[in-house]
């Protein structure tokens, strides 16, 4: 028989009491240094391993954070993760890594699973779908932590670590603008969502700074992927209306945009330039090369990591709402390059 060994063979083998062995595994006081040492030699020789689960739920904790995204194959949030990973590896916990694919039924269903299982906070990147945060009450309720990141979500109590979305849309129209570009197209995404409508009044803004009338007919909002891109760019160029530059609230529907634009035998960045937000790999191999905004989700996802084992250390669940910020840079390539 292959019986993992207990404590009490431990204690049977020491000729002691098993509390004393137990004692000693958990470093009390009450168990003097000499009797520690005999009881972790014997526990090695013998090939003991605690059960740190059953230990962990008698702390009541588990040493495991959740981590949900709206998708884990976007570049943002796979290098959130690596961030989010690395600061939880060096404190000695594990991290269960969940995605929505941007629906709030299957996020609702996600959290419910979270909290049965007991994680010690929570990091989430809400759906597009998410409208109201009711699904999130029941984390207040079981004192879980909870952190947002990458977007917004207005909940008193609550920490966000958000890109400078605003910045980002300024600094990407304002590029156009020094380009030359005075017709610029805005594909953003839905506007209920933050960094969104941030990304619109950034491009808003560039605009007003530089004495350029805002067009409405110039912008249109979709869930920005790549195919949304490709239709988008399609009902623009019907409307024959004056177009020199596109500026895309990410990456994917800026390369939809572009691919319909070069089908019709349209130059790019000569007659179209391009700006896309995300810095997704794709964007430096592609065919003009991709202008864009980089946004580091490595950073992202270790600020919002410290915070959260911060809040599990002080066993704070509700905190002073607050916001950080974390900022861009625009990376210049092909597809602007006037």
């Amino acid at each position: 028989m292959n019986n993992k060994p207990t404590i009490h063979d431990i204690a049977k083998a020491l000729e002691i009491d098993s509390s004393t062995v137990s004692r000693a595994l958990n470093d009390s006081p009450r168990v003097t240094q000499s009797t520690k040492d005999k009881i972790l030699a014997k526990a090695e020789e013998l090939g003991y391993q605690r059960n740190m689960l059953a230990s962990n739920l008698r702390k009541n904790i588990t040493n495991t954070i959740g981590v949900v995204v709206p998708r884990i194959s976007r570049h943002f949030f796979s290098s959130a993760i690596q961030g989010i990973e690395e600061m939880a590896y060096l404190a000695g916990y594990n991290v269960i890594i969940c995605q929505s694919l941007e629906q709030l039924e299957r996020e609702k269903k996600i959290v419910e699973g979270l909290v049965a299982n007991r994680v010690d906070g929570l990091l989430i990147s809400v759906s597009m779908e998410t409208m109201n945060y009711d699904h999130l009450e029941v984390l207040k309720n079981s004192n879980i932590p909870l952190i947002f990141f990458d977007r917004h979500c207005d909940i008193p109590g609550f920490v966000n670590v958000l890109i400078d979305d605003f910045k980002g849309g300024f600094d990407a129209t304002q590029h156009l603008i020094s380009k030359g570009c005075k017709h610029i197209v805005h594909l953003s995404g839905p506007q209920e969502l933050e960094i969104y409508k941030n990304r619109f009044e950034g491009y808003k803004a560039a605009l007003k700074q530089n004495n350029l009338v805002f067009n409405k007919e110039y912008v249109i909002s979709s869930r920005l992927m790549e195919q949304d891109g490709y239709i988008s760019m399609q009902k623009l160029l019907a409307k024959n209306i004056t177009i020199d530059a596109v500026f895309s609230a990410n990456d994917l529907s800026a390369i939809g945009a572009m691919k319909y634009t070069k089908e019709q035998q349209i130059k790019i960045p000569e007659d179209i330039a391009f700006v896309g937000f995300s810095n997704e790999p794709i964007s430096s191999v592609i065919e003009p090369s991709l202008t864009t905004i980089d946004q580091s989700g490595f950073e992202i996802g270790k600020i919002a990591t410290e915070l959260i084992f911060e809040h599990i250390a002080k066993k704070e669940v509700n905190q002073e709402a607050k916001t950080i910020l974390i900022d861009t840079h625009l990376i210049e390539r092909n597809s602007s390059k006037k």
